[in-house]
C-alpha cells in the first residue's frame, strides 16, 4: 500500500523543483528499471503491482494495486510499476573523443532519444545548456530506455565551456559544407540546437566547422529535421569517418 506522503513526494517529482530538492527521480516499466538497479544509480523504492524484481531487499519494495499505482504515476496507461531512485553527483566532464553539446533542447523525447543514440554511437558525454530539459524528467527517463545509466550528462554554461575548449566545434547550418562530403575527425564538440530556432546566435560565433545534411528532395521545400533525427545522421557520419 502506498501512504498520502508517499502519493505526495511521489507526485511532486513531477516537477524539476521537488526534484532536486529532495534529489530524487523516478523511473517506470521493467526495462527501465531493471536498467537503473544494475547500474550505480541508488534506489530508493519501488512500486509495482506484481510480485517481481525479488533480489530487491523487501525493506525497499512495496506490493501495490493498479488503482494505487495510476495515483503514482506520470503515464496515461501505468506500467506494472515505479522506482524511485537517488540523483547522482555529477560526475566530472569528459573532455576527449566526440562530445555531444545541446543547446536549449526543449522537448523531453527528443532529450531522451538523443542519449539513446549517444549510447547507440559510443558517444560518452552529453554537454547540456542550462535551458536544456531536465534529464531526470521522466518522460526523458523513459524515452531513454536505460541508456541514462551508460552517458555522462553535464549541465554547464554551454558559452563559457565552448570558449575554452580546445577542441573543434562543429555545428549544422543551411548553408554549412556538405556533410557527407566532409573529412570529419574522430575527437570534437558536436552542437545540436533548440528545436524550433536552431544553434543559438551566442554559440553560433563560437562554431568553428559548419555542416549541412543536404535536402535531396525534389521540390527542396522541408525547412528542417527533427533534431533527434538530425543527430542520428550526423553521429552515424562521424562515426562512419573514424
Amino acid at each position: 500500500m502506498v501512504s498520502k506522503n508517499q502519493i505526495k513526494l511521489i507526485s511532486g517529482l513531477h516537477q524539476k523543483k521537488q526534484r532536486f530538492a529532495n534529489q530524487l527521480f523516478f523511473a517506470e516499466g521493467v526495462k527501465v528499471i531493471q536498467e537503473l538497479l544494475q547500474s550505480n544509480f541508488e534506489l530508493e523504492h519501488l512500486y509495482t503491482t506484481l510480485n517481481d524484481f525479488e533480489a530487491v531487499d523487501a525493506s525497499k519494495r512495496t506490493l501495490i494495486n493498479d488503482q494505487e499505482l495510476k495515483k503514482i504515476s506520470a503515464l496515461s496507461t501505468p506500467n506494472s510499476c515505479l522506482a524511485v531512485f537517488k540523483i547522482p553527483a555529477e560526475k566530472k566532464i569528459i573532455d576527449s573523443g566526440l562530445i555531444l553539446a545541446l543547446d536549449d533542447i526543449r522537448d523531453p523525447g527528443n532529450l531522451g532519444t538523443i542519449l539513446r543514440l549517444c549510447d547507440w554511437f559510443g558517444i560518452k558525454q552529453i554537454v547540456c545548456s542550462k535551458e536544456t530539459v531536465d534529464i531526470y524528467n521522466p518522460k526523458v527517463v523513459q524515452a531513454t530506455m536505460g541508456s541514462i545509466t551508460r552517458v555522462n550528462v553535464s549541465y554547464v554554461d554551454l558559452k563559457i565551456y565552448l570558449a575554452q575548449t580546445k577542441l573543434p566545434v562543429f555545428g549544422t547550418f543551411m548553408d554549412g559544407k556538405n556533410i557527407y562530403q566532409s573529412q570529419l575527425p574522430q575527437e570534437g564538440i558536436i552542437i545540436m540546437g533548440n528545436e524550433a530556432n536552431g544553434i543559438s546566435e551566442e554559440i553560433e560565433k563560437i562554431v568553428t566547422d559548419r555542416l549541412t545534411i543536404p535536402r535531396f528532395g525534389e521540390l527542396q521545400k522541408t525547412e528542417s529535421l527533427n533534431v533527434a533525427t538530425a543527430t542520428a545522421i550526423i553521429l552515424s557520419e562521424f562515426k562512419r569517418n573514424s
